[in-house]
């Protein structure tokens, strides 16, 4: 990483959303609109660069954030009549941003399982979850893998499974530009080793 580099690096994890960033990103968006052959100037874009850079400041939030501070912000369990019966969260929305186009990830369902080890976790925070690891450059496959991880530190259990459904528009925009949906699943614990446990989440979500 050569210094130019290493300090946008440091000015993003010490100063995301603030003042001196916005001002940054701005320049750049700027510099892009008139690379594109348009005039950054003209009345209908010379907000844009500022727009956009607050945009990035709330979609891409995830981004300054360790799964193990999300861990820490959303672990809020209960143990009070805890079965080990299987806890299901699904038809979770969410969006996230293709780290090889930057190009959309949409009509995202994410579909979120797990055994309970004496404690379930609050349902509010599971799609606070995925809403936090999904405002990153991602790939679908990591952000099945991360929600995981961390409900996996939270619940202290490895009987979790993650599926995701979702378009790209990396793939239906552009390119083969073909419509098809793509469906990942993170699996882990007896999910892995039972097929039964699996058909059971599975009639789940198709219910």
């Amino acid at each position: 990483m050569d210094r130019e580099t290493f300090d946008l690096y440091d000015l993003a994890r010490n100063h995301w959303g603030e003042e001196e960033w916005l001002s940054e990103v701005e320049t750049r968006i700027h510099d892009l609109l008139a690379l594109f052959g348009d005039d950054p100037e003209r009345a209908g874009l010379v907000e844009t660069p500022a727009r956009v850079a607050r945009m990035y400041a709330e979609m891409l939030e995830g981004m300054v954030v360790s799964d193990l501070e999300i861990a820490e912000k959303f672990d809020k369990c209960f143990e009070e009549g805890i079965s080990d019966d299987m806890v299901v969260i699904k038809n979770i929305e969410a969006f996230s941003f293709c780290e090889h186009h930057m190009a959309l990830m949409y009509n995202m369902k994410v579909h979120v399982g797990y055994i309970p080890n004496g404690k379930v976790i609050g349902l509010s925070k599971v799609p606070r979850i995925v809403n936090m690891v999904t405002k990153r450059l991602q790939l679908q496959e990591r952000i099945g893998k991360e929600v995981a991880s961390i409900l996996r530190h939270i619940l202290n259990t490895e009987n979790v499974i993650v599926v995701i459904e979702s378009n790209h528009a990396c793939m239906n925009a552009r390119g083969v530009k073909n419509p098809a949906k793509t469906t990942t699943a993170c699996v882990n614990g007896m999910f892995k080793t039972s097929s039964d446990l699996r058909k059971e989440f599975y009639s789940n979500i198709k219910e």
